[in-house]
């Protein structure tokens, strides 16, 4: 995907932001499935019970793993995908991957502390998250192309 000059960036609305973040979470947990069997399935031939502190941090660093993964190949995860959106840098450009690591370790903060981080959105001058604004990144829509 080529990136877009600056002037014809488009900014998505909330709405489609938030039923993208809806969409994923649903999806995340067959993506969650998929990656939290085989721990289990090791653990129960090894007769041995996962510590739950274990269990949160290989869970955020398999979301961790799924999300940069896509951000950073294709700048977009299905859900993305489906909602015509992506992350770039205010220039459009694809952000070099220590920032989507950022913006992912932001993230936390700004969905669990009781989604300050996604109201941030409605006084922002850009109505980007804050997560966003921190890592220096913003979600873009991305047209349909044409065949």
């Amino acid at each position: 995907m080529a990136p877009p000059d600056s002037e014809s960036i488009q900014l998505p609305g909330i709405g489609r932001r938030l039923a993208s973040m809806l969409y994923e979470s649903l999806l995340l947990l067959g993506v969650l499935a998929v990656m939290i069997v085989p721990l289990f399935l090791l653990a129960a031939t090894a007769n041995i019970l996962v510590p739950g502190a274990i269990m949160r941090v290989y869970v955020v660093l398999c979301l961790a793993l799924y999300f940069i993964w896509h951000w950073h190949g294709g700048r977009q995860t299905l859900a993305m995908r489906t909602w015509k959106l992506a992350i770039a840098t205010p220039a459009g450009h694809v952000p070099p991957l220590w920032r989507l690591a950022l913006r992912y370790i932001l993230a936390w903060p700004s969905l669990t502390l009781f989604g300050v981080g996604i109201l941030w959105a409605l006084v922002d001058r850009d109505r980007q998250f804050l997560h966003d604004r921190l890592a220096g990144t913003r979600i873009i829509f991305v047209p349909p192309t044409r065949s």
